[in-house]
């Protein structure tokens, strides 16, 4: 069974910074594009960053540029998201994604791009 299992979120003070980890089991996601997408109440789901199975092509959104980096360790079958300087604009519930077909290179950035998703972890920015 594949699956995608996001952690590390929570409640953080506006300024602060988080770690969120994607575990993936079930297949190897090493050639794969991995991607982060986050949901507010509300909103649509909504990309944020993703990474080449090499981690040297990598995309963000530009909400996110210069504040978050993901990146990827293929022995471990992990993606990691290190969010700094956060918003309480970016309080979400983080989503980890896999794509498994063919790509050229990390500028994925729909939901349907992505074969499969994890449950998502809170992350909650307080002002």
């Amino acid at each position: 069974q594949v699956q995608l299992v996001e952690s590390g979120g929570g409640l953080v003070q506006a300024g602060g910074s988080l770690r969120l980890s994607c575990a993936a089991s079930g297949r190897t996601f090493s050639r794969d594009l991995m991607g982060w997408f986050r949901q507010a109440p509300g909103k649509e789901r909504a990309f944020v960053a993703a990474i080449s199975w090499s981690g040297g092509s990598t995309y963000y959104a530009d909400f996110v540029k210069g504040r978050f980096t993901i990146s990827r360790d293929n022995a471990k079958n992990t993606v990691y998201l290190q969010m700094n300087s956060l918003k309480p604009e970016d309080t979400a519930v983080y989503y980890c994604a896999a794509r498994t077909q063919p790509y050229d290179s990390a500028w994925y950035q729909q939901v349907y791009d992505y074969d499969y998703w994890g449950q998502g972890t809170q992350v909650t920015v307080s002002s």
